[in-house]
């Protein structure tokens, strides 16, 4: 029998996932969703052929359930969920901040829950997750997370007390890049090129940029310094950035990130 997975939330990150088992090959029979407003349920309906219900009919129906909800609506979840999961529902929540532990406390005793960690760019099935097993989820629980999640990008395993280092890195890193990309943009405005012919320099630049990081295997040390000539250009650049202290910048922007996220967990303990 086909695995029957229901999506918890079928907002932008659970209507991504949604579209993301489907291209993967499951069947919209075998997918489910919960939304809590009627008109998005019929388009979501109409537009995947998936069928949307109640919470505690996805709790019933489904073997696996994926939370996708924003962690301040979970305790309103929970108190649907929990009267209708049981121990034999595989609970998989991508909501940031929130432990394992608070849902475990509040779900069946022995509900296996797999905590994850992704990121916006699973939009166009590149992101990257980071998943985390509860107390009482095991090997298999972490395998079907895996399968999951791969259709959509990247997936690695870590202990949960790495995962506020890992929001503050891939969670929130592609806003990052992004200011990073829109102040290259205006830089380039600023040396006389206009806002589009900027843009398409370096958006493909970023595009191409982050290839060669993925694909050469080599460091990016190594990749800078193949750029960097003496005396050139480059190197008059990268001079300013380290004189405003642009390291140092990113370093304590990433610290100040992954503080924030324990005090969100500490807020769930």
């Amino acid at each position: 029998m086909n695995e029957k997975v229901a999506v918890l939330g079928a907002g932008k990150m659970g209507e991504a996932l949604l579209s993301g088992l489907l291209r993967a090959g499951h069947a919209a029979d075998d997918l489910l969703f919960t939304e809590r407003h009627d008109e998005r349920t019929k388009m979501l309906e109409e537009r995947y052929g998936v069928r949307g219900v109640s919470t505690a009919e996805a709790a019933e129906q489904a073997d696996t359930l994926l939370v996708a909800v924003k962690p301040q609506e979970m305790t309103a979840l929970l108190d649907d969920l929990a009267p209708a999961a049981t121990s034999r529902n595989l609970v998989i929540s991508i909501a940031a901040g929130i432990p394992t532990a608070f849902l475990e406390a509040r779900l069946a005793e022995g509900t296996p829950v797999v905590r994850v960690m992704s990121n916006t760019p699973v939009f166009v099935d590149q992101a990257m997750s980071a998943i985390s097993a509860g107390a009482h989820a095991t090997e298999d629980h972490l395998g079907r997370t895996e399968a999951l999640l791969r259709p959509v990008g990247k997936v690695i395993r870590v202990p949960e007390s790495q995962l506020d280092a890992v929001t503050a890195l891939s969670g929130s890193g592609p806003a990052y890049f992004f200011f990073l990309v829109e102040a290259m943009i205006d830089a380039g405005i600023l040396l006389g090129l206009p806002r589009a012919v900027a843009a398409e320099l370096i958006v493909q630049t970023a595009v191409g940029s982050a290839q060669m990081l993925r694909d050469s295997g080599e460091h990016p040390v190594q990749l800078r310094e193949a750029v960097t000539s003496p005396g050139g250009t480059t190197i008059a650049a990268i001079r300013e950035l380290e004189k405003h202290g642009v390291r140092a910048a990113l370093l304590a922007a990433l610290e100040a990130a992954c503080n924030r996220s324990r005090e969100l967990a500490a807020g769930h303990g």
